[in-house]
């Protein structure tokens, strides 16, 4: 019998939390996988160095390009040479805060990056190449009702990182309705991990009261509190975006939980979990977490970590992605809290 032709997959953004997690699905899927990562100073690769460990090197099956979805010529080049059969967006700059500060570099590689990979596909009439677009419940926005969002809810983005995701969210729709191309969007609400950036909300609380605990930190310092979020783990996100490329046609599809907590709740959660007993005093930009065993403030708030035009509520439905692609979240807020925390405590013992 003749054997099947592995998958070949390219991950732009392989060296981030859901790239990793990605690839590690994808090997077990006995995909070959190439990667892009940016040049830099620093390697940047320790979310994926483990797989290089783990990986027979005399049957390699994972491979690293340098490019840059910013530079059209490179990404059209490495898409040429390596002719996937799954392509998936995640790269970006992601993080929403930091999108007010550098709008422009945000629109280049949110927005325009897209565009160029979705462009490359087109010239290079890779009629068989299925491209997967990262999008994001920050499209959503401003929310006029406090219910859960979905496929159909409109978008009102509150950012620049927003406001690019939806555009490569429509370049992906009008590439799929003008050219044919299987350009599908996995429109994913807030999914952490121990892999997190140290500069997402999440990981901050996390990272900061563990280090309060072993007494390395004296203070965790917040911007909004009171934002509601939907949290998921990004390991059970990856098994949705391969779901969605395997799906019998292009589409977009919610990813979430349907579950919302605030930033509070999140940080009263790991810090029970950790034995840290808060006492909160005070609103607004006054509020403080004070430690009842010390006597000593250990969470405060500083106007500059909320944002010019802040979203209040994201909670997602993901009946659509249940009923079609028979995916659901596995792992819950707490379990996902659990899993970060005993990632900080190894790191410190």
């Amino acid at each position: 019998m003749a054997q099947l032709k592995k998958k070949i997959a390219l991950i732009f953004g392989i060296t981030g939390q859901d790239g990793s997690y990605l690839a590690e699905l994808l090997l077990k899927k006995n995909y070959i996988i190439h990667g892009v990562k940016r040049r830099s100073s620093s390697a940047n690769t320790e979310r994926i160095d483990h797989l290089f460990d783990s990986v027979n090197f005399s049957n390699k099956r994972i491979f690293i390009h340098y490019g840059d979805i910013s530079d059209g010529t490179s990404t059209l080049n490495i898409i040429n040479k390596i002719k996937p059969d799954e392509i998936y967006n995640l790269a970006a700059q992601s993080h929403v805060r930091v999108s007010f500060d550098i709008p422009e570099y945000t629109a280049d590689i949110t927005a325009l990056g897209a565009l160029r990979i979705l462009e490359a596909i087109r010239i290079l009439n890779l009629k068989k190449t299925k491209y997967y677009q990262a999008s994001s419940s920050e499209m959503y926005g401003l929310v006029k009702n406090k219910k859960s969002l979905n496929e159909l809810t409109p978008f009102h983005p509150r950012s620049v990182y927003g406001v690019s995701k939806v555009f490569a969210y429509h370049t992906a729709v009008h590439y799929r309705e003008a050219y044919g191309i299987f350009a599908s969007n996995g429109i994913l609400f807030n999914h952490e991990s121990p892999r997190r950036g140290p500069t997402f909300v999440t990981k901050k609380i996390v990272q900061g009261l563990t280090r309060i605990k072993k007494g390395i930190q004296k203070k965790l310092t917040l911007g909004n509190l009171y934002a509601v979020r939907d949290w998921g783990h990004a390991k059970d996100y990856a098994i949705s975006m391969w779901k969605i490329l395997q799906y019998k046609k292009p589409d977009d599809w919610v990813i979430a939980t349907n579950k919302e907590n605030t930033v509070k709740k999140f940080l009263n959660a790991t810090a029970k979990k950790l034995s840290i007993d808060i006492i909160w005093k005070g609103s607004g930009i006054k509020e403080k977490g004070i430690d009842r065993k010390t006597g000593r403030t250990i969470v405060d708030i500083d106007p500059k970590y909320f944002r010019p035009s802040e979203v209040d509520f994201l909670k997602g439905s993901y009946s659509k992605a249940k009923k079609y692609l028979k995916w659901k979240p596995s792992i819950s807020t707490n379990e996902l809290i659990e899993d970060m925390i005993k990632y900080e405590l190894s790191k410190i013992d």
